[in-house]
């Protein structure tokens, strides 16, 4: 990028020539697509595919009628911007390079029982339980946070692309954040087909595979369409729903249609505030999206996935220690969500999911720590969550967690709370008359 480049608009990069470029008989719209590929390949990005910077009208409609049905929720940021056409991310854009990166392992496919924690041999140190009581965290989030290495290889990119062309080019890279159709895009582009579950899935990856454009402003080829003995669009899932029929939450009123509101992933990394009750349970020991629609997916099965990722996986967030999160500081959560994907969920929040897992884990072990939570945390959210936990744990509470559920029923600031602490005495029938705060 050029010093003088301050004034580029937000995200845009400009790159300048740095070596020797293709020879003049390459440097043609054909010879550059077929060099960008190489390139994007060498990089270690799984499938590559280049189109035009034509608006992407069908998937307009479909985001259209998605927010008008309430399907958003509270992701209102879906209604910013011209997310169909790439031109408003980068004013002059004549190409997309679309790339997918495959992550996961493949021989990982069985997660913990909804109601049964994961437990490893470790103890926990403050609290003295014994073996850990473990969460749920989806396989993309449980290493490096994917954004950072793609868009870092998506910029190497660009500058290599202004080096093989000979001249300036303006960029931009965007991984899941930029106000793009991405989806629609990668199908576009001949890379695979939505599938029920409305997410992308590439023949021989499956759907466990992430997504990133480079938008820039030089003229390639458009990629030739794939030859797959499949066709790749809406019909290639044919009659099958298990991702339908295996949702928890039954977040899925329609084929290719999801109701974000009920989707696990939204409950517990968008959703900032009080998940709905009757949602609750469905959500297991989830603390950071999910993965079940995937887990079921027929197209996951493919032996041809990749065994390993380039993320990697970070022992604390391979089955994190659900007593630990839900007593996480503000140092520790720094420590646990730094250069990862869980940075986009507040510690609040994953205190709270911490909270609803604890009291779906229907081990009596997880009441001491609720009850802390429940007299101590600062945050009237983990506490309305740690009272309904306690109200699931109801056979299993003592004396003092009744004790400290009276006591925040009577006394908690927080109407909600107080209102959420007696429901949880009704339910072990603790209390059975209690004066209205």
């Amino acid at each position: 990028m050029t010093a003088d480049d301050a004034e580029a608009p937000l995200g845009i990069e400009v790159f300048e020539p740095a070596g020797v470029g293709l020879p003049p008989e390459d440097c043609t719209p054909e010879g550059l697509s077929r060099a960008a590929t190489a390139e994007a390949l060498s990089l270690g990005f799984n499938r590559v595919s280049i189109v035009d910077a034509t608006p992407l009208e069908a998937g307009r409609t479909r985001l259209r009628a998605f927010l008008e049905r309430g399907y958003a929720g509270s992701l209102s940021y879906l209604e910013e911007g011209e997310r169909h056409d790439p031109s408003t991310l980068l004013p002059g854009v004549k190409s997309l390079v679309v790339v997918l990166f495959a992550h996961g392992d493949a021989g990982e496919v069985s997660p913990a029982p909804d109601h049964a924690p994961r437990v490893a041999d470790a103890a926990i140190p403050e609290a003295g339980l014994g073996p850990d009581l473990r969460g749920q965290i989806a396989r993309y989030a449980r290493g490096t946070d994917y954004h950072i290495l793609m868009k870092t290889r998506l910029f190497k990119l660009g500058r290599r692309l202004a080096t093989l062309a000979g001249r300036t080019v303006r960029v931009r890279a965007c991984v899941d954040t930029a106000p793009l159709l991405e989806r629609e895009l990668a199908a576009r582009a001949g890379l695979g087909f939505q599938g029920k579950s409305s997410l992308l899935i590439a023949p021989g990856l499956g759907s466990y595979v992430l997504l990133g454009e480079l938008l820039i402003d030089l003229e390639l080829a458009p990629s030739p369409p794939p030859e797959s003995p499949r066709k790749l669009d809406f019909s290639a899932c044919g009659s099958c729903r298990a991702c339908l029929d295996a949702c928890p939450t039954q977040a899925f009123p329609s084929e290719y249609v999801l109701d974000a509101r009920r989707c696990i992933s939204y409950l517990t990394i968008e959703q900032d505030g009080v998940i709905p009750e009757e949602l609750r349970r469905p959500i297991g020991t989830r603390v950071f999206g999910c993965d079940v629609c995937q887990e079921v997916c027929p197209f996951n099965a493919s032996k041809s996935r990749p065994s390993s990722s380039e993320l990697g996986v970070r022992e604390a967030l391979l089955a994190p220690d659900l007593v630990r999160l839900l007593n996480l500081g503000s140092a520790p959560y720094r420590t646990l969500v730094k250069r990862t994907a869980l940075r986009r969920a507040s510690r609040a929040t994953l205190q709270r999911n911490a909270a609803v897992a604890l009291g779906n884990s229907g081990d009596p072990r997880a009441v001491a720590p609720l009850v802390r939570a429940l007299v101590e945390n600062e945050r009237a959210l983990v506490r309305l969550h740690a009272a309904w936990a306690l109200g699931e744990l109801a056979p299993h509470l003592d004396e003092a967690a009744v004790s400290a559920l009276i006591q925040c029923a009577d006394a908690d600031p927080d109407a909600a709370v107080r209102a959420e602490a007696r429901s949880a005495l009704t339910r072990a029938n603790a209390v059975t008359d209690l004066a209205p705060s």
